[in-house]
């Protein structure tokens, strides 16, 4: 007679417990969905040419081979994806569901900081007007120029405390914290942030897409909110950029999927700092085996969309690299995690920073299109630093 073999329960935790137990190191992420939190280094997942799932799949099948519980593909890939890609098969991984009134320590209203914009606001507008010229042209339709501020505390910031005041300001954003470290880092270095833009998820053979494009800052009065919604819900200029984004994150999608429901018209969502234009997309898998249709395959196929890089997706990518001043890092990448059956989750890397002992980069970005006007943009730019200035307790310096 066979014996039927034991299966354990899932541990469950509470998801302020596993947001409490992160540490630099660690990486945690956190969304609508559920808590996970994910420690050590089974192995690291390696590849360039856009084969990151192929790989993630073989290393996800050999850490199964080898053991290890609930075996997941985590962490963060950069902008440009050649460039940094921090992900791992880790040796631990514990879940939980959804935060919801999360504790966390006030911002450090004693420490000093000295911040400086890069670049100068002056030249981030002249870049806006330089875009506007390749768009008269007719060589781009879009693209997205972003700009940075360096911070830099009198003490070191301590990334548990950071991530835990992003999560308690929005738990319904994609929240997360990945260890980056680089060879050379005088000390950790970890992406953290509190990103409204899902790239890509997958359940079983259902997948959602939620792409942003066209932005308001928020203003804390419900009646000049009210107008504010009302103006980016009538604005060709917002609308023309988020058909942009909609339009090509279903047809690469579309590619995998045999039905795909794209609505109409974008709504309006908000967060503690901005309105956005949203379009939610679903879809169901042609073939959920395919490793290209994991959640990590179907996230490198969106990567980058052109809420942070443009149309067309080349001529953006090559007007970014002349007209930009620093090197956006892990900025407009993605980060979150992928299962060894292919569900997952993927986060556009937006409203984050890098944080390396006392330094912070943080990095805003705003769609250029016809009709854009520099210092509205810099405006724009300015409110959405607000995420991570408003958690480190620098207000106003963007």
């Amino acid at each position: 007679m066979s014996i039927p073999a034991l299966v354990r329960p899932r541990p469950v935790h509470r998801a302020a417990d596993l947001l409490a137990a992160y540490l630099p190191g660690s990486f945690y992420f956190s969304s609508p969905r559920g808590t996970l939190l994910a420690d050590g280094i089974h192995a690291r997942v390696r590849a360039g040419g856009g084969a990151q799932a192929l790989v993630a799949a073989q290393a996800l099948d050999a850490a199964a081979t080898a053991g290890v519980p609930d075996p997941v593909v985590a962490g963060a890939v950069g902008f440009h994806p050649e460039a940094v890609n921090g992900l791992v098969v880790p040796s631990v991984v514990r879940r939980a569901d959804a935060p919801a009134g999360v504790r966390a320590p006030d911002a450090e209203t004693g420490t000093a900081w000295a911040v400086t914009p890069r670049p100068e606001p002056a030249r981030y507008a002249e870049s806006v007007r330089r875009a506007l010229e390749l768009i008269d042209r007719g060589e781009l339709s879009k693209v997205v120029l972003a700009r940075g501020l360096e911070a830099t505390a009198d003490t070191p910031v301590w990334v548990p405390a950071l991530l835990a005041r992003l999560v308690r300001a929005d738990p319904a954003a994609y929240a997360f914290a990945v260890d980056v470290t680089a060879p050379g880092d005088p000390a950790p270095r970890t992406v953290v942030g509190a990103s409204p833009e899902l790239l890509v998820s997958r359940r079983g053979a259902t997948v959602v897409a939620n792409p942003l494009a066209g932005s308001a800052p928020r203003s804390g009065d419900e009646a000049i909110d009210r107008e504010r919604i009302a103006r980016l819900r009538d604005s060709a200029k917002d609308l023309g950029e988020h058909a942009h984004t909609a339009a090509q994150v279903a047809d690469v999608l579309g590619k995998f999927c045999v039905d795909l429901d794209v609505p109409a018209r974008p709504e309006v969502i908000g967060t503690p700092t901005m309105w956005h234009l949203s379009t939610r997309i679903t879809g169901r898998l042609a073939d959920p085996a395919d490793p290209l249709c994991s959640a990590l395959g179907l996230a490198e196929a969106l990567h980058p969309t052109p809420a942070v890089c443009g149309v067309p997706g080349a001529g953006a990518r090559d007007a970014i690299a002349e007209l930009e001043t620093e090197d956006r890092g892990y900025y407009a990448g993605m980060v979150g995690w992928t299962g060894h059956d292919g569900d997952g989750e993927w986060a556009v890397t937006i409203r984050s920073a890098e944080v390396c002992d006392r330094t912070v980069r943080l990095f805003a970005g705003a769609g250029i299109v016809a009709g854009s006007d520099p210092a509205a943009e810099l405006a724009e730019t300015g409110a959405k630093f607000r995420t991570l200035l408003r958690a480190l307790g620098v207000e106003d310096v963007a």
